[in-house]
């Protein structure tokens, strides 16, 4: 099967389902570049698994799709209740407890001590996404009385949201710090943090991967309110950025989540920073083969709106279908990126302060303008931090991207970047050798062909790691 080509990327979350080679490999076949192993779920050592799999894949087929590590975060849940399930009613009183017990219908168990701490009377509590709705009477020492708002079945280990509280527990939890030395050990690419609220979060992540030395990227999940309030701060310090819909929808209305992603994908793209739209795109495939018109529509719109990726959850990690469910995301894309043309070469023509990237950041402007105009199959670039990359996919240029490093880290890190078609190149040459050995591996592997105009940005001397400096105009001859 032929991998499939696309702008846009696709995060496949890896899980039950998926968790073997035979349909970890269709996967990438069929069109995903990221996958997310979330460790709210799973041990090491299927993670692990999936790290060697994923490897023995990339060997096989020539591709360097990467990983994403999803950290849990402060996830508030309930403890067990009896039968797995109790029926609560509306109107009904429900005490919640600190204390370890197994749940009934009259009280249920958290773990999360400081819920006594976060929470006052009249205060909204949802759990299980909402679909439960209480309201707190009044706080006691370990216990919090609510009356039931909402009622219905109740489950055990359902997630627990406080939308009018603020939630006191880190970012990063203690599992989390236990995960990402994991993480680390293992040179991830990307590592999501969950329930991101300020920038400092953000600072306290990067300060722990520094230390170590360690070059993973940090994707910001966006799903507290307060993350809405500190957006262009959190933009600022992370490297990416995640619209998580499914606790984002029930920490604020949800009548505001379409607004406030359109707002997110807009700042990303002005900043050149990737966007994810994650949570329930193709929900029904995780029992049906085929998605709904209004997923179809929800997929088609995130990339119309300028998100770098799409994200699939449980309907690639524990679905019936997933890589069905990879395969209609990934048509989805193609037919999009073929019929709207107004998705490309959406330009920032307002210049940057001076800084220390002024150059390059005008030099790969004036590329994509030069690309277009003269109809460039591709613009190609040799890269020793990415960079490049992240500046040419902000253009969003019609032109092919191909970039080459001798980073096999960084090959795989860029797999999330719009656009973006990564290649290992480590001869050290003089720049004519050099660009010359590209077109040729470029026209060999079927990406050019004779008569083909492309772009070519590169540094002078060819060993000088700083930033682009030089343009330059081919024609495959």
């Amino acid at each position: 099967m032929e991998i499939t080509q696309k702008r846009s990327k696709i995060v496949a979350t890896i899980g039950p389902a998926s968790r073997n080679k035979e349909t970890l490999k269709k996967l990438v076949q069929a069109g995903a570049n990221v996958l997310r192993m979330n460790f709210s779920h799973g041990s090491h050592e299927d993670h692990e698994l999936v790290i060697g799999m994923l490897n023995e894949v990339n060997d096989e087929l020539g591709t360097n799709v990467c990983l994403l590590q999803d950290l849990q975060g402060p996830k508030i849940r309930c403890g067990q209740v009896e039968n797995n399930g109790v029926e609560i009613k509306s109107g009904d009183p429900l005490i919640i407890t600190t204390e370890e017990m197994v749940g009934t219908s009259d009280k249920v168990s958290t773990i999360y001590k400081a819920i006594v701490n976060d929470v006052m009377a009249g205060d909204k509590i949802l759990i299980d996404d909402g679909n439960l709705e209480l309201e707190v009477n009044e706080v006691k020492e370990t216990e919090v009385h609510t009356t039931i708002i909402h009622g219905g079945i109740l489950k055990s280990r359902k997630g627990i949201n406080l939308p009018d509280s603020k939630v006191s527990a880190p970012s990063l939890t203690e599992k989390d710090i236990e995960d990402l030395e994991f993480g680390m050990t293992h040179d991830i690419e990307w590592v999501a943090l969950s329930f991101v609220r300020t920038a400092d979060d953000i600072k306290e992540l990067r300060r722990r991967l520094n230390e170590k030395g360690v070059q993973s990227k940090i994707v910001a999940k966006i799903e507290k309110p307060e993350a809405i309030e500190n957006m262009d701060a959190i933009i600022a310090a992370t490297d990416a950025i995640m619209v998580a819909r499914g606790d984002l929808g029930v920490e604020i209305p949800m009548e505001r989540v379409p607004l406030e992603q359109k707002r997110m994908v807009k700042k990303c793209n002005r900043l050149g920073k990737p966007v994810i739209i994650a949570t329930q795109m193709m929900e029904s495939m995780i029992t049906n083969p085929r998605p709904t018109r209004a997923e179809t529509n929800d997929v088609a719109n995130a990339i119309m709106d300028g998100a770098d990726a799409v994200m699939l959850s449980a309907e690639s990690a524990s679905g019936a279908f997933p890589v069905e469910a990879v395969q209609s995301m990934s048509k989805i894309i193609q037919e999009v990126e073929k019929s709207m043309s107004n998705i490309y070469n959406k330009y920032q023509d307002k210049e940057k302060e001076p800084s220390s990237t002024r150059q390059n950041d005008l030099l790969v402007r004036a590329a994509c303008r030069l690309g277009e105009s003269t109809k460039a199959k591709a613009i190609v670039g040799m890269t020793k931090s990415g960079y490049t990359g992240y500046r040419i996919a902000m253009h969003r240029p019609k032109s092919k991207i191909y970039l080459f490093t001798n980073n096999k880290h960084l090959l795989r890190q860029i797999s999330l970047i719009w656009g973006v078609n990564g290649f290992y190149f480590d001869q050290q040459e003089n720049i004519d050798q050099t660009l010359d050995a590209i077109e040729k591996r470029l026209v060999k592997e079927g990406h050019l062909q004779q008569g083909d105009t492309f772009i070519t940005t590169a540094s002078m001397p060819a060993h000088w790691q700083g930033h682009t400096n030089m343009m330059k105009i081919n024609v495959v001859e």
